[in-house]
């Protein structure tokens, strides 16, 4: 399989950032998720083949038997991107490149950081009110054909939102994952309290946003009614620092709605800023579950 996406992603943190950014997206993402490669799990008694480095002497002085660490090896991470689809994913963001492009860079991004640090990724997205569901792998072949199937399905005919994917993953996937909801506004501001509550309670959940192109952008076009702005709407000021209000307004309040539950959120305008974006979305995960 030629890796498409793999590839122009492995390219865009090469080009986009330089080699310390690069190397400092990595690093953030070891840091974040990083433990042992063994876990302490109980005590037992020695054994002739035993390594004597793991006697515990002060538990074998206490119960006067020879007494090691047994130990057991850490599980790896799961990662699940959950991608908003339809017709939103096909307009374009403030910077004016295709929501879904820069949806699948994002998912890409961290897909690509995960298995090379020998996590496994998995996507759920809802098409035509049916879960499609990639199960957990760990290499860059099946992460390829998952960006490649969602490039194919978040189309214009799809009405459907998060929510009822978010439903079948609480119910149906029993792993603990590090959840990546990737939307635009409007989908995150139709995302239920309930099913934010549901991820954040059994997952650690973060939130990439997509900007919204501005209706004052020539030829605008709104791709859920199928038609052009009209063009006297670029000129008017008053209605330029009402959308900015709106859209203010509507980001700070699903920002706190997302903090209340645990989670994190950044908001990403274009392709070549995901590897600084997703550094910061990191480091704020890190300093939240470290406070």
């Amino acid at each position: 399989m030629k890796l498409k996406y793999v590839n122009q992603i492995r390219s865009n943190l090469t080009i986009s950032s330089n080699k310390k950014t690069n190397n400092l997206l990595d690093g953030t993402y070891k840091s974040v998720y990083k433990g042992k490669s063994m876990n302490f799990e109980n005590l037992r008694e020695y054994t002739i083949n035993d390594d004597v480095k793991d006697i515990d002497w002060k538990a074998s002085s206490r119960s006067g038997n020879l007494l090691v660490k047994q130990f057991i090896a850490e599980k790896k991470h799961n990662i699940l991107l959950v991608m908003d689809t339809g017709a939103k994913m096909n307009a374009d963001t403030k910077d004016l490149e295709e929501k879904k492009e820069v949806a699948l860079f994002s998912a890409g991004t961290i897909g690509y950081l995960a298995i090379k640090n020998g996590d496994y990724v998995g996507m759920i997205y809802n098409h035509q009110e049916e879960i499609h569901y990639k199960p957990f792998q760990y290499d860059y072949y099946h992460l390829e054909q998952y960006l490649t199937e969602y490039e194919k399905e978040a189309s214009r005919e799809n009405k459907t939102g998060l929510n009822k994917a978010i439903h079948y993953l609480c119910r149906n996937i029993k792993k603990r994952m590090i959840v990546f909801i990737i939307t635009d506004l409007k989908g995150l501001a139709e995302l239920e309290n309930s099913r934010i509550q549901e991820i954040s309670t059994l997952h650690d959940l973060l939130v990439i946003v997509l900007s919204d192109a501005s209706i004052q952008t020539k030829n605008a076009y709104d791709v859920e009614k199928n038609n052009y702005i009209p063009s006297f709407f670029a000129g008017d000021e008053k209605l330029k620092n009402v959308e900015q209000m709106v859209k203010k307004d509507l980001l700070e309040k699903n920002q706190k709605r997302i903090q209340k539950y645990g989670g994190n959120l950044i908001f990403i305008d274009n392709i070549k800023e995901i590897p600084l974006k997703v550094i910061e979305l990191l480091e704020r995960h890190s300093y939240a579950s470290n406070r």
